[in-house]
């Protein structure tokens, strides 16, 4: 559900970047319309008709001496809609712009870390296949590694730490939303097309101020990639992607309005141990914030623990971050404050005690969301 970050990001891009001498020649980017056919593994990699994508991974990882680690790596792809570019023939020119964030919650020392990169799709420093997922950042990349397409390597490296993992899909992939498309408002323009890998076993290792550890676990991707804004009336978003330990996995958005409400438009999928999945409305949510957290760093008012129901299939859970601080300051690539983090699930499957572990994720928070064409 970050598919918005970039909308913010460009607004902060100086307009110098694009100038030419080139005539001008705007893209027209695609629309996520209703009845598109996915096909992997073609879809895991780059949609260049549309303007903006992510590939987002995420995961909880148990270290060989007991350590626990939550981890986050995302790419971010955005088709720039200058009109002075796309006939620029130097391969400097800058057609899509490419950012990443890498972020690790260590558990048993109590600190978060995190990293972000931006870059250009020119010269090889930034860029994605269109037939298969392959998208790097430098030296950041996550890579399909086997012939069915369901093993992928994700490696990221900083000085104070870094993640070398291979994580292999347990289920197919799921489709969000309907028809192909997921709503973000009520307008035809406001969708995404938008999937998932709920279920990755995962293994690799982890470095911490200079120490690897071989760890391994549970990982969760997300890929999503549209050309639409969010409605005008909305400031943000809550996020949850729930791991359950009967095999079930649960995705969940509510965008959040002015008043911080969830706009009828919030829905989620259920997924069953098979990997068949179900489509959730509004109306079939209950999600309640239990407590707060401030954010000593930007101020921001958080989120912090929250009761999340599925009434219909007798699920009621309590989700509880593994650390307050999770907040990501990405001042140097998307320029947007946002909390992400691991958390811990428990709660009661019609009538039977049941345990997971998920992420969440938090924007407009710290700062509203504020759509492209308002800028």
């Amino acid at each position: 559900m970050m598919i918005a970050i970039f909308v913010l990001m460009v607004c902060f891009i100086s307009p110098d970047i694009f100038a030419s001498d080139s005539p001008p020649s705007t893209p027209q980017f695609s629309q996520a319309k209703p009845g598109y056919t996915y096909v992997f593994p073609r879809d895991h990699g780059s949609h260049d008709t549309f303007q903006t994508e992510w590939w987002y991974f995420t995961g909880h990882l148990v270290g060989s001496d007991g350590r626990r680690f939550g981890y986050e790596l995302t790419f971010f792809r955005r088709g720039i809609d200058s009109p002075h570019v796309w006939k620029n023939p130097s391969e400097w020119a800058m057609r899509h712009l490419y950012l990443a964030h890498l972020a690790l919650t260590d558990e048993n020392a109590d600190q978060f870390l995190f990293a972000e990169k931006r870059s250009r799709a020119g010269i090889s420093k930034a860029g994605a296949r269109a037939d298969v997922l392959d998208v790097w950042t430098d030296q950041w990349s996550v890579r399909a590694v086997n012939p069915d397409h369901r093993q992928f390597h994700l490696q990221a490296k900083t000085e104070e730490f870094s993640i070398n993992l291979v994580v292999e899909s347990r289920k197919p992939p799921v489709i969000h939303g309907v028809d192909g498309v997921s709503y973000k408002g009520p307008q035809p323009d406001q969708t995404s097309h938008y999937y998932s890998l709920t279920r990755l076993e995962t293994i690799g290792s982890v470095e911490v101020d200079g120490i690897s550890i071989t760890v391994d676990g549970v990982s969760w991707m997300d890929h999503e990639f549209g050309s639409g804004d969010l409605a005008d009336n909305l400031v943000g978003w809550d996020w949850f992607s729930l791991q359950l330990d009967n095999a079930h996995e649960i995705m969940a958005y509510g965008l959040r309005r002015n008043d911080g409400t969830f706009d009828p438009a919030s829905s989620g999928t259920f997924v069953l141990p098979n990997g068949s999945s179900k489509a959730l409305a509004f109306q079939d949510l209950q999600i309640s914030v239990n407590r707060h957290w401030t954010s000593p760093v930007s101020g921001a008012r958080y989120p912090h623990h929250w009761t999340f129901s599925i009434p219909d299939e007798g699920i009621e859970l309590t989700l509880s971050p593994r650390m307050s601080n999770q907040e990501l300051v990405t001042t140097r690539s998307t320029s947007v404050t946002y909390w992400e983090g691991a958390v811990d699930v428990t709660g009661q499957w019609k009538g039977q005690g049941i345990h997971g572990q998920g992420y969440v994720e938090l924007t407009g928070y710290a700062e509203p969301y504020v759509a492209r064409h308002q800028k």
